[in-house]
C-alpha cells in the first residue's frame, strides 16, 4: 500500500508511509499472502501462560511514527499518549518544556519552508500547547467562506489534499459511512465461532460440533444453521466452496478487493480482532496439526462479511473532503498563528498554500510525537543525573585488577523488580549482587514430580533443547503420588459435577456449607485464611527430596534427558561470562529465579516471568546452581580460567515480588565460609524485605486494612481474591542498563531498569554484547512496549478492567462475552486511577557501557538492532570507558 500524502513541492512529504507490498494474483499461493500479512498482529497463548510481546515486532521495518499513521487510518488506533496524558506528566514535572521547544526547533529546521521563520515558529510553538481550535471558529462562517473559495478558485491545492487512503475492510468502511453496524455484526459472528472452535482445544464439556474437521470445515457444515444469521445470508453461504483456501480468494474476488490491495485487506481484517488473530497465530506456530488454521479464520471472517455486506455492494470509496479539511488549516492559522481570516487576502496563492502545508505537516500525531520525545529525553536526562552523581564510578581498570570478593554473591533476573531488592541487600550488608536473564541460559523444559506435562522454562522467543525432570525415592515417591492424585481427584469431581448439567443441581447441596465457610474466610480474613490454607496444603503434600536428571538419559522423545558433560560446561561457562562472573567468588553464590504469589488472578502468569511465559526462575536457577557444583564442571572451567574455590557453594533461591521475600529452594552442604556468609545473609534478608515492601506498599491503594507491618500488607495482598492490584508488575519500566554493577551500585533507579551486568574488558570479540542485546534486551523491549500499547491504547492493546473481565474457557480473557479476545495488560497494572497513569508510556532506553566502538561494531553486525534504533523503536545511549554520557546517533 501506498499510503504517502504528497504535496505540489518536489521532494516533501508527510511521514505517513507504509511499506510497498508485491502485486498478489489470485493464483497465487493464499497461504503466502496470509503469512505475508501475519506482521502486523502478535501470537497471543494461553493466559496460563502468559508471554510479553511487542504489538508490533512485525512492523520495525517501518518507523514508528509510520506504524502510528497507518494504525490510525485503518483502525482509528491511536498508539501515541494522549493530550491529557502529556499534561498531566507535565504537571507533574516529568516533561521538560525546553526539550519540547528543542524539538520544534529540529523539525522547522528539517523542513523546506516557504513561510517566514518566526511566522512558523509562533505557529508550531502555539500549537504545541495541545488545545483544541475552538468548535466556534471551525463553524464561523466566514471561514467557511474562504476554504469554499479557494477550493474553487485555485486547483493547486488538489495535490496538497490528495492522498490513497489506507485500505480499510468494507464492513468498517460501511460503518463510518452510513452509521450501519456491519462491522460490529461481524465481529459478532467472528468471535462466536472462534469461542465455539478453541472452547475444544480447552477440553471443555460443551465443544464444536464436527470440530475434528478443521475451523473452517467445521464451520461451514454448521453455519447454514445459524439462527444468529438471516436467512438470505444462509442462503448465500450455503454452495461455499469446500476448502479455506478457495473461500478465501472466491470471497476477496466478490468483494471486489484488487490483487495489488489484498494483503492490505487481509492486514486490515487481522487488525480488526488482533486477538482472536493472535490466538490463531499462535496456535499456526505451536500445532503443526494447524499450520493453516489463521487462512481458515480469514476465510471464515471474510466469507462471512460478504454474507452479510452483499445487498450494500459496492460500497463506494471514501472521498477527502476537501473543504472540511481546509476549514481546520484556515481556523488553526487563526487560532494558533495568530492569522485572522481577512489576512488570507493579502498573501499570493503559493503564500498561502505554504501555510496550509505547515499546517497539515504539523498535524495532532506530530504534535504529541514531539512531547513524547521530550518526554524520553527527560527521562534520559534523569538516569544520566542520576548515575553520574555516583562519586566512585569507576574508571578503566585492567581487566587483571585485584578485588576482594564479597561475603556472599547473589545472581538476580534483570527484572525490574530486582532493582530495589538489589540495593537493599547490598546496603544490608557485604553482598555482591549480579543481573542475567532470569532463565540462566538454560534451554529446558521441565517436569516437576509426579507431574506427566512438562512446560518450557524459557523466553517464549526460544526453544528448548533439553528436558529435565525430577525424581525422588520409589517409597517417597508413591506416598507423595497418592497425596497428590487424592487431590486431583477431588477437584476432577468437582469440576465434573460442576459441569454435568444433572449433577450441577446438587452440586450446591453437598459443596455448600464448606465452600461458604472457605468464602467467608477469604473474605473477611484473606490474609490469614490464604496462609492457613496454604500450609495446609504444603502439609498434606510433604513433597519430599527431589533429585534432577542432570546427567544424559537415552530417551526417544524428540527432547533428550539431561545434558553431556560438554553441554553442562558450556552452558555453566556462557552463563558466568555473561554476568560476569569469573573470578573472585565468594564463598556462597545464590542463583535467584523469581516469581510471584496472587490469588484469584487471570493474569497471575504475567506477574512471573513476562518472558518465559509465566514460568518461574527458580527451577533453572536450582539446576544452574547444581551443575555449579558439579566437580567436573569446575575441573573443565578452569581451562577457560574459570577458578572456582573449592569452598564457594551455589545455592538457588526465588525471589517472590510480590511479598519479595527470598526463599531458598536449593541448599546443598555448606562450607565453613559458606555457611557464615548464609547465616549472614539469612540474617539480613528480613530488614530487607521489610524495607523494600515499605517503599512499594505506598504506591499501592490503601484500601483501609489498616495493617501498619509492611509485610503483613503485602500478605494481603498476595491473599485477597478480591484484590485487582495485587503488586505493580513491571509498571514504570524505563529501561535496560547493559554494565558493571560498579557503575550503580548505590543508585536508586526506582524499580524502573532492567539490569544486566556486563564488563566490556571481558569482551573481546563482541559476542557476549551481542547475545546480550539479540535475547535479553529484546525481551525488554517487548516488555516494555507491551506496557506502553497497554497504556495508550488499552482497549484495543490491553485488556481493560480487571473487575469486569470474563475468562474465556481458560484461554484468555474478553470483556463482557463478545468481545475480543485481550492481548495486554488490565487497567490495574498501569493506571492509579480512571484519569492518572502509573506506567509512563516511553519506548525502551538502552544504555551500554563499553566504548563507542563496540557498539559500532554491534550496529554494523546486527541488522535488527540496528533497524530498532534507527526506526525508533528503542533508543540507545552509551557509557564510555570514561564515565562520559552519549545519546546515540549516526555519524
Amino acid at each position: 500500500m501506498d499510503g504517502t500524502l504528497t504535496y505540489s513541492e518536489p521532494g516533501v512529504q508527510q511521514d505517513f508511509d507504509m511499506p510497498d507490498e508485491p502485486d498478489f494474483a489470485l493464483s497465487d499461493d493464499i497461504a503466502d499472502v496470509v503469512r505475508s500479512a501475519s506482521r502486523v498482529i502478535a501470537p497471543l497463548g494461553p493466559i496460563a501462560s502468559f508471554a510479553a510481546r511487542s504489538p508490533w515486532s512485525g512492523l520495525e521495518d517501518q518507523s514508528f511514527d509510520e506504524v502510528a499513521r497507518w494504525l490510525k487510518a485503518v483502525r482509528d488506533v491511536d498508539i501515541y499518549p494522549s493530550a491529557a496524558m502529556l499534561r498531566e506528566a507535565m504537571h507533574r514535572g516529568e516533561i521538560d518544556q525546553n526539550k519540547i521547544e528543542q524539538g520544534m526547533q529540529r523539525w522547522l529546521d528539517a523542513q523546506c519552508l516557504h513561510v517566514p521563520r518566526e511566522a512558523a515558529e509562533r505557529f508550531c510553538r502555539t500549537a504545541l500547547e495541545l488545545d483544541d481550535v475552538p468548535a466556534a471558529l471551525l463553524e464561523a462562517p466566514e471561514v467557511k467562506r474562504l476554504a469554499e473559495r479557494l477550493a474553487e478558485t485555485s486547483r493547486n491545492f488538489d495535490v496538497l489534499m490528495k492522498r490513497e487512503l489506507a485500505v480499510q475492510t468494507l464492513s468498517f468502511r460501511l460503518e463510518q459511512q452510513t452509521g450501519n453496524q456491519a462491522a460490529q455484526e461481524l465481529d459478532r459472528h467472528v468471535v462466536k465461532w472462534c469461542k465455539l472452535y478453541l472452547r475444544g482445544a480447552s477440553n471443555a464439556s460443551w465443544s464444536m460440533p464436527v470440530r475434528e474437521l478443521g475451523f473452517y470445515r467445521a464451520w461451514r457444515r454448521l453455519v447454514p444453521y445459524d439462527p444468529a444469521l438471516t436467512r438470505s445470508q444462509r442462503q448465500r453461504l450455503q454452495h461455499w466452496p469446500h476448502e479455506a483456501a478457495d473461500a478465501l480468494q472466491q470471497a476477496l474476488s466478490a468483494l471486489d478487493i484488487a490483487p495489488q490491495q489484498m494483503q492490505n485487506y487481509l492486514e486490515a481484517h487481522l487488525l480488526s480482532l488482533p486477538g482472536w488473530a493472535g490466538m490463531m497465530l499462535w496456535r499456526v506456530q505451536e500445532t503443526p496439526e494447524e499450520a493453516s488454521l489463521l487462512m481458515e479464520y480469514l476465510a471464515v471472517r471474510i466469507s462471512l462479511e460478504w454474507a452479510i455486506l452483499q445487498p450494500n455492494l459496492p460500497i463506494p470509496a471514501p472521498q477527502v473532503d476537501e473543504t472540511s479539511l481546509l476549514v481546520r488549516l484556515i481556523a488553526a492559522w487563526a487560532h494558533w498563528g495568530g492569522m485572522p481570516v481577512e489576512a488570507w487576502s493579502a498573501c499570493t496563492a503559493s503564500e498561502q498554500q505554504a501555510r496550509l502545508e505547515l499546517a497539515m505537516r504539523f498535524d495532532d500525531l506530530l504534535r504529541r510525537r514531539t512531547w513524547l520525545e521530550a518526554w524520553e529525553e527527560t527521562e534520559e536526562e534523569r538516569f544520566k543525573t542520576i548515575i553520574a552523581a555516583r562519586t566512585s564510578a569507576p574508571q578503566a581498570e585492567a581487566p587483571t585488577a585485584p578485588k576482594a570478593p564479597a561475603l556472599a554473591q547473589l545472581a538476580f533476573c534483570i527484572d525490574t523488580r530486582s532493582e530495589p531488592f538489589r540495593r537493599a541487600l547490598e546496603q544490608a550488608g557485604p553482598f555482591e549482587t549480579f543481573g542475567v536473564a532470569g532463565f540462566f541460559g538454560l534451554p529446558i523444559e521441565t517436569c516437576e514430580l509426579g507431574s506427566s506435562h512438562s512446560h518450557a522454562s524459557l523466553p517464549v522467543m526460544l526453544r528448548p533443547k533439553h528436558k529435565i525432570t525430577e525424581s525422588a525415592s520409589p517409597a517417597a515417591f508413591e506416598q507423595y503420588q497418592q497425596r497428590r492424585e487424592a487431590e486431583k481427584s477431588v477437584k476432577h469431581t468437582f469440576h465434573a459435577m460442576k459441569q454435568n448439567m444433572l449433577t450441577s443441581l446438587l452440586l450446591p447441596e453437598v459443596s455448600g456449607p464448606w465452600l461458604s465457610l472457605q468464602m467467608l474466610a477469604r473474605s473477611l480474613f484473606p490474609r490469614s485464611a490464604g496462609l492457613i490454607f496454604g500450609r495446609l496444603r504444603d502439609k498434606w503434600l510433604q513433597k519430599p527430596h527431589t533429585e534432577l536428571s542432570l546427567d544424559s538419559i537415552p530417551t526417544s522423545s524428540d527432547l533428550p534427558i539431561g545434558f553431556s558433560e560438554r553441554e553442562k560446561v558450556d552452558y555453566v561457562r556462557q552463563t558466568l561470562r555473561a554476568m560476569g562472573l569469573t573470578r573472585n567468588f565468594a564463598p556462597l553464590v545464590v542463583i535467584c529465579g523469581h516469581g510471584s504469589h496472587t490469588t484469584n488472578n487471570p493474569y497471575a502468569a504475567a506477574l512471573d516471568c513476562g518472558a518465559c511465559g509465566g514460568a518461574s526462575g527458580s527451577f533453572n536457577a536450582r539446576v544452574f546452581a547444581t551443575l555449579c557444583n558439579q566437580a567436573q564442571v569446575r575441573a573443565a572451567l578452569e581451562a577457560d580460567e574459570i577458578v572456582i574455590p573449592e569452598d564457594t557453594v551455589f545455592a538457588a533461591a526465588e525471589h517472590n515480588t510480590t511479598l519479595n521475600e527470598l526463599r531458598f529452594v536449593y541448599l546443598p552442604k555448606l562450607s565453613a565460609a559458606a555457611q557464615r556468609a548464609l547465616d549472614a545473609l539469612q540474617a539480613a534478608l528480613p530488614k530487607v524485605t521489610e524495607g523494600v515492601n515499605t517503599a512499594l506498599r505506598s504506591r499501592l491503594p490503601d484500601l483501609g486494612f489498616g495493617f501498619t507491618n509492611p509485610t503483613r500488607a503485602m500478605q494481603r495482598f498476595a491473599e485477597d481474591w478480591s484484590e485487582v492490584r495485587p503488586e505493580w508488575g513491571l509498571a514504570r519500566n524505563a529501561a535496560f542498563l547493559i554494565g558493571t554493577r560498579q557503575r550503580t551500585k548505590g543508585c536508586n533507579l526506582d524499580g524502573r531498569v532492567f539490569l544486566h551486568s556486563y564488563d566490556w574488558r571481558q569482551d573481546h570479540d563482541g559476542e557476549i554484547l551481542a547475545n546480550i542485546i539479540a535475547g535479553p534486551a529484546t525481551v525488554a523491549q517487548w516488555i516494555n512496549l507491551q506496557y506502553y500499547a497497554s497504556t495508550v491504547a488499552p482497549h484495543y492493546y490491553g485488556s481493560g478492567n480487571k473487575a469486569t473481565q470474563t475468562v474465556a474457557a481458560g484461554f484468555g480473557v474478553m470483556q463482557g462475552n463478545a468481545s475480543d479476545l485481550m492481548t495486554g495488560l488490565p487497567w490495574q497494572s498501569v493506571m492509579k486511577s480512571d484519569e492518572e497513569c502509573y506506567h509512563e508510556p516511553l519506548r525502551l532506553l538502552v544504555i551500554i557501557e563499553a566504548p563507542r566502538e563496540h557498539v559500532e561494531r554491534l550496529m554494523r553486525q546486527d541488522d535488527a538492532f540496528r533497524q530498532k534504533v534507527e526506526h525508533g523503536w528503542i533508543r540507545l545511549a552509551i557509557i564510555d570507558a570514561n564515565g562520559r554520557w552519549e545519546t546515540w546517533s549516526q555519524r
